[in-house]
């Protein structure tokens, strides 16, 4: 009897030595090549996902892009690309036009991350700004003159010295910068300033913000986080506690870090996900999410909504969570990310 119950466990694992052997040899001869584009903030997570995923597919083929949100909602839109890397939800005019030109898309969050704002390591003055000096800072001058802006670290604060401000700035196509002036002008018709030194290439705001005397620029967190032997990251005081609030892991998750804590997003092309290449690649980008995200310094999403970005792609969701139609007009949705990103809200 204890033989025969040998064999037949002996039986078992060979067969399942078998599966797993085929399965994994039917990742290394997949092949194809799976375009990316998009947010510079978004792409080392995307990156890092596809250094792990080559090691079980070594023949596809996964060239990331980083020509900022804008820029790469504009070939995602156009059926150009597979996945888009977005630092914020679609806007609705990039929804029109992929509906225009027959894109649908699975809206997926990846990771949460704070949007950082940094002076360089020199700077012994600026320990943390509140939103509305960061409008005096960031903000071009009004043109009715109700609204004049700092020119100098003095004018922000009489005891700081008379140091010129130079601002570092991702470029209008990064999703970045629409993040940062969504909370910064808000709902006024103000504008950005512009004479901001800018580049969708994040380590130059970097290099520019630490080499440059009254420098002060923003970047995703984990630009920051990479270069703190460079850079000195500003608190920002919540708006809500009035407490100043480092860029931090913690502070992120918990939403302390207000109102520049937000999450990131991979948008895949429904007809692409049907390509066995992307499927198992988005797969495998969801299933190491978490880790993925934390080793290049953002924060992992909550089990639940890992969940549900799990459930919308194998089932095929398609449509955005952050738009509705309020008599007839766009309305952009309002709420943490638990909240909207439900199939209840899904606009098709």
């Amino acid at each position: 009897m204890k033989q025969t119950l040998a064999i037949f466990a002996l039986t078992i694992v060979t067969c399942f030595l078998t599966v797993s052997t085929q399965a994994q040899s039917g990742l290394k001869d997949l092949e194809g090549t799976i375009n990316i584009d998009g947010s510079s903030t978004v792409a080392p997570i995307t990156i890092e996902a596809d250094a792990g995923f080559r090691k079980i597919a070594p023949k596809v083929k996964v060239p990331v892009g980083v020509s900022g949100t804008g820029g790469g909602f504009k070939r995602f839109t156009k059926g150009e690309t597979d996945i888009s890397d977005a630092s914020r939800p679609i806007k609705y005019k990039e929804f029109e036009s992929c509906k225009a030109n027959g894109v649908s898309f699975i809206e997926i969050p990846v990771a949460y991350d704070g949007l950082t704002v940094a002076v360089g390591k020199s700077n012994d003055f600026v320990e943390q700004l509140t939103v509305d000096q960061l409008k005096k800072i960031f903000l071009a001058d009004s043109k009715d003159k109700s609204f004049t802006n700092a020119k100098t670290w003095k004018d922000i604060d009489d005891s700081w010295p008379a140091t010129e401000i130079k601002i570092f700035s991702p470029g209008t196509d990064s999703g970045t910068f629409d993040y940062f002036k969504e909370v910064v002008v808000g709902k006024s018709d103000a504008s950005m300033r512009a004479d901001m030194s800018v580049s969708e290439d994040d380590n130059v705001l970097v290099q520019g913000i630490a080499k440059t005397e009254g420098a002060i620029g923003f970047f995703g967190a984990s630009y920051y986080f990479a270069n703190q032997d460079k850079l000195k990251g500003v608190k920002i005081v919540n708006p809500d506690s009035g407490e100043a609030v480092e860029v931090s892991a913690a502070n992120i998750e918990s939403g302390v870090y207000a109102p520049f804590s937000r999450p990131l997003f991979i948008y895949v092309n429904s007809k692409s996900a049907r390509r066995p290449e992307v499927k198992v690649f988005v797969n495998y980008y969801l299933d190491n999410a978490p880790e993925l995200a934390a080793k290049v310094k953002y924060v992992g999403l909550p089990k639940e909504i890992g969940d549900a970005a799990k459930a919308h792609f194998k089932t095929r969701k398609v449509g955005t969570h952050f738009w509705e139609m309020n008599n007839g007009e766009p309305a952009k949705r309002e709420g943490s990310l638990s909240e909207v990103y439900t199939v209840e809200n899904l606009l098709k």
